[in-house]
C-alpha cells in the first residue's frame, strides 16, 4: 500500500510540472516594433502574453472579435456526458495580457508585401511582424445538406463547432444509447484539428451504450476517407485492434459527401466515384477541415505541394517562420505542417515563436527547433485513456516514463479530465 501511495504522489508531480513557474526570464528587449497577431485563441493570447514580458517598448495588437474562450479540449467531454457545458465556456478579456491593444474585428486579408492586415470592418493596420493564429476553417459546405443547427435533432452529432453543438451531441448519445440503432462515426482526407476526436467519440459512445444495456440493440460503424484511422501508424493499429474486440466495424475510403438529415440517410463517395448509402440512427459528423478564407486566399498560402489544396500556411515545420516572408510566423491549427493541430502542440511551440521573433527582431539566429510535439489523451472509456505524445516523424514521445502511451490508465483519464485544463490556462497566461 505504501507503494502504491509513493506511485500515485510521484505521477501527480509529474503531471503537475507543467503547471510550476518557469525559470526567470532574461531582461526584456527594447523595441519600438508592432506586432500585429491574428486570431486571440489559445495560440495567439500565448504568444502574446510571451511576447509582453520579452520586449520592452513593442506596440502589439491582437484583431480577433470573439468575446468567448472556449475551451476546445473539453469538447468532447461535454459530447459525452462528462462536463457540464460551462466548463469550456469563459470570458475572452480575462485572458487578454496586459499592455496589448485588442482589436474587436476579424482579418479578412493579409497583404504581406504591404506588411498590412485589412480587416472585415475595413481598417488597415500595418505592423513590422505579424503572428497567423487564426485557427482553420469547419468546412462543412463539403457535406450536401450539413446544417450546423440541426446538431442534436434526427440523430446528429458533431462535437467541433463549438459548446452548443457539443451539448447538443450529448443529448442526440443519450437518445440513442437508450433505444441502440444504427451508429455511423466518420473522418474526412483533410488534416484536422485534435484528430483523436473522432476516436474518442467512437469510444465513448460504445461505453455509454454498455452503461445503458442496449449493447445488443446497436450497431457501431466508422467510416473513414482514408485508409486508416489515426495517421501515427502503432496507435492507429492499436485502436483498430481495440475496436474489432469491442465490436466496431470500420469501412475505410469512404468520405461523407451527403446528409439527408429529416430521412436519417448519408452518402459516402468511394475514389472509384461509387456512392454508397447508409441509414442511421446516430451519426457523428466530423467536417473537412482548411485554412480560413482569408489566409487561404493571400500569398501567406502554400501554392504547391500536399499543404496547398488547404490553403494552409506555408511555415518552416522546425522554425514555425514563414518560408517566403520572414517577418511572419504561425501558431497552431492553420500551420502547413506534418502534424500539430491540438493544445499541446501550441504549449510547446508558443514558447519557440515567441523566442525566434524577438531573436528576429534583435537581429539574431533563429536557434530553435520545434519537433512537431502533439498529444491526445485518448479516451477509451469513462475513467480510462491512453496518453499518447508524439512528433512530427510519428514516433511515440512518452513524457511520464511511468505511463505506457498505449495503455489504458485511470491516470491519463484525470489528466484529462482534472489536470489539463489548469495547465491550457498556465499557457495562455505564458507562464510555462
Amino acid at each position: 500500500m505504501k507503494h502504491s501511495t509513493s506511485r500515485r504522489a510521484l505521477l501527480g508531480t509529474a503531471a503537475l510540472a507543467p503547471l510550476l513557474p518557469t525559470a526567470p526570464a532574461a531582461a526584456a528587449y527594447k523595441t519600438s516594433a508592432h506586432i500585429v497577431i491574428a486570431g486571440s485563441g489559445l495560440g495567439g493570447i500565448a504568444v502574446a502574453s510571451r511576447l509582453a514580458k520579452m520586449l520592452d517598448g513593442a506596440r502589439i495588437t491582437i484583431v480577433d472579435r470573439k468575446e468567448e474562450h472556449n475551451y476546445q479540449p473539453g469538447y468532447t467531454l461535454v459530447a459525452s456526458g462528462v462536463w457540464p457545458v460551462s466548463k469550456v465556456r469563459d470570458r475572452n478579456a480575462d485572458f487578454q495580457p496586459e499592455g496589448v491593444e485588442w482589436v474587436k474585428d476579424m482579418v479578412a486579408a493579409f497583404d504581406p508585401a504591404a506588411n498590412t492586415v485589412t480587416t472585415a470592418g475595413g481598417q488597415r493596420i500595418r505592423y513590422d511582424y505579424l503572428v497567423v493564429a487564426t485557427g482553420l476553417h469547419l468546412d462543412f459546405a463539403q457535406i450536401a445538406g450539413m446544417e450546423i443547427a440541426a446538431i442534436g435533432r434526427n440523430g446528429l452529432a458533431c462535437v467541433y463547432p463549438g459548446p452548443q453543438a457539443a451539448q447538443a451531441t450529448w443529448t442526440a448519445m443519450q437518445a440513442f444509447a437508450q433505444r441502440g440503432g444504427e451508429a455511423i462515426m466518420t473522418l474526412p482526407a483533410t488534416p484536422l484539428k485534435c484528430a483523436g476526436a473522432p476516436l474518442k467519440m467512437t469510444f465513448m459512445l460504445r461505453d455509454r451504450l454498455r452503461q445503458a444495456g442496449t449493447l445488443g440493440r446497436a450497431r457501431v460503424q466508422f467510416m473513414s476517407a482514408l485508409g486508416n484511422v489515426f495517421g501515427v501508424p502503432v496507435v492507429n493499429d492499436n485502436v483498430l485492434a481495440r475496436w474489432k474486440t469491442l465490436g466496431i466495424d470500420v469501412e475505410f475510403t469512404h468520405k461523407l459527401a451527403a446528409v439527408d438529415i429529416g430521412g436519417r440517410r448519408a452518402t459516402f463517395v468511394t475514389p472509384e466515384g461509387e456512392k454508397v448509402e447508409r441509414g442511421y440512427d446516430f451519426l457523428h459528423v466530423v467536417p473537412p477541415m482548411r485554412a480560413p478564407d482569408a489566409v487561404k486566399a493571400s500569398e501567406l498560402a502554400w501554392k504547391e505541394g500536399p499543404f496547398a489544396a488547404g490553403g494552409w500556411l506555408e511555415v518552416d515545420k522546425d522554425t514555425l517562420q514563414h518560408r517566403r516572408f520572414p517577418n511572419v510566423f504561425g501558431i497552431g491549427d492553420v500551420n502547413g505542417t506534418p502534424r500539430g493541430k491540438t493544445a499541446a502542440t501550441v504549449k510547446k511551440s508558443a514558447p519557440v515563436v515567441a523566442h525566434h521573433l524577438v531573436q528576429l527582431i534583435a537581429g539574431r539566429a533563429l536557434d530553435q527547433r520545434f519537433d512537431g510535439y502533439t498529444s491526445c489523451p485518448l479516451i477509451t472509456r469513462e475513467g480510462s485513456a491512453m496518453l499518447i505524445e508524439f512528433d512530427y516523424e510519428g514516433r511515440l514521445t512518452p513524457s511520464l516514463p511511468m505511463i505506457e502511451p498505449l495503455q489504458e490508465s485511470f491516470f491519463a483519464w484525470l489528466m484529462k479530465v482534472r489536470m489539463l485544463k489548469p495547465a491550457y490556462l498556465a499557457v495562455l497566461k505564458g507562464r510555462v
